[in-house]
């Protein structure tokens, strides 16, 4: 049933300062598409069915602009570590496991469920260089109801020789059999272009991977500027580049015609920043991961204010949790450190804002998905916030918050709605 009318108490965003809240509204979707929330229901939707939850929260469904899936299986682990070495004592190893395809079953499986079960309703995943593995994480996502982009990671240099490709030439060959194999076969799981980061790929490597992006017209994602480290690595390994994105910009693997999503972006140069203003770079903003594997703290304000494109990443398993509602808390809890530590310039994001982020902001880089407003894809999630008990009467702007601060993705969801199709919750 794709057309059907949803009665409670409505907040979504219509733009990073402004979030609506109706109470006792309506909520309509017709055909999979949001055609509004109405305070009373219009004549001409009498007909559907209505479904009342009164007292009911229902906001849009939150968006993951950057997820691991095989670091799923280890998240909370190593959160002492830097990157790098957090990269070759987990990330490496763990993901090596996944050319064996029963452990990937096995591994996949636990994830797609999360996903399903959380209130994520689009992600960007990355999964391994292994493309059999990266086929069968697209069909447990397929299965679980999400909208996902799933990547097969690109690897030729500076990775254990455990965990890396032969050579660009064989990287790229496999990354077209998974393209073709992959392409048109599912209805909610699409490939987009996934170099790892610059450090782990050659330029031959960049080179192609571009051109498989343009030859099927697929998104791009990878990382960018995350950790000093990194960005030092990155440095040293293209010495002709003045900065990081410069090297993503060389390959024409940086926004322009190729949507691209670039995860982190801790230590943007103001001219990475202008480019990627000019390409239309979308930011996966991962506050988690930047404290977990010491990078820092990213200046999402400054990038807020420019009005780039940002949204929120979980980054599992740099980040210790799939749940959106910890991640937006962590991106409020970030901006304040950045705003006492670093630069008093840039105020704290307000939670509106951060909630805007993982909803619309995040959600554009899908098309028109992350709010209420007509012609939007009907992504919804209706929580039971009675569940957390209070003494005092609150707003409906009290309510949301508390429930994204006190963790009711967990304990208050009831109904998860994808493109207008309900989603059977695991009990």
């Amino acid at each position: 049933m794709k057309s059907f009318i949803l009665k409670g108490d409505i907040a979504y965003s219509i733009s990073k300062e402004r979030t609506e809240y109706l109470e006792n509204a309506y909520l309509v979707c017709e055909d999979g598409v949001s055609k509004g929330v109405f305070r009373s229901l219009p004549e001409e939707y009498a007909h559907l069915p209505l479904s009342d939850r009164t007292g009911k929260l229902i906001i849009p469904g939150l968006v993951d602009l950057h997820i691991h899936a095989p670091q799923f299986a280890y998240r909370g682990l190593g959160m002492d570590m830097e990157l790098l070495d957090w990269l070759n004592a987990y990330a490496f190893p763990e993901e090596a496991k996944y050319n064996d395809l029963a452990y990937a079953e096995r591994a996949y499986t636990i994830f797609s469920q999360a996903m399903k079960n959380c209130a994520t309703t689009r992600a960007c995943v990355f999964s391994t260089l292994h493309k059999d593995a990266t086929v069968l994480l697209m069909e447990q996502l397929e299965y679980s109801g999400i909208v996902s982009y799933v990547g097969k990671v690109n690897m030729d240099r500076e990775s254990p020789e455990s965990y890396k490709e032969a050579s660009a030439e064989e990287s790229l060959k496999s990354t077209r059999e998974w393209i073709e194999e992959t392409k048109g076969r599912f209805e909610n799981t699409y490939p987009i272009i996934t170099p790892r980061f610059v450090p782990s790929c050659t330029g031959e490597l960049l080179k192609g991977l571009s051109e498989l992006s343009e030859e099927y017209a697929l998104p791009v994602q990878s990382h960018l500027s995350e950790n000093p480290s990194e960005v030092e690595l990155v440095r040293t390994l293209e010495p002709l580049c003045p900065f990081y994105g410069a090297v993503y910009e060389k390959y024409a693997l940086f926004g322009g015609d190729k949507k691209t999503v670039m995860a982190h972006c801790v230590y943007s140069s103001d001219e990475e920043i202008r480019l990627m203003k000019q390409n239309g770079v979308y930011i996966a903003h991962c506050p988690a991961s930047n404290m977990n594997v010491s990078s820092g703290i990213a200046p999402v304000r400054k990038y807020l204010d420019a009005d780039l494109h940002i949204g929120l990443g979980s980054d599992v398993a740099g980040g210790q949790t799939e749940s959106l509602f910890s991640t937006i808390v962590e991106a409020v809890q970030n901006s304040k450190l950045y705003w006492r530590v670093v630069d008093q310039k840039y105020p704290p994001l307000r939670f509106e804002e951060a909630f805007y982020l993982a909803t619309k902001g995040g959600g554009s880089f899908f098309g028109k998905v992350g709010s209420f407003e007509e012609g939007y894809e009907f992504d919804a999630l209706v929580f039971d916030d009675s569940r957390i008990r209070h003494p005092q009467k609150l707003s409906l702007p009290e309510r949301l918050e508390r429930l994204v601060y006190l963790g009711g993705d967990r304990r208050c969801m009831k109904e998860k709605y994808v493109r207008g199709t309900q989603i059977d919750l695991d009990e």
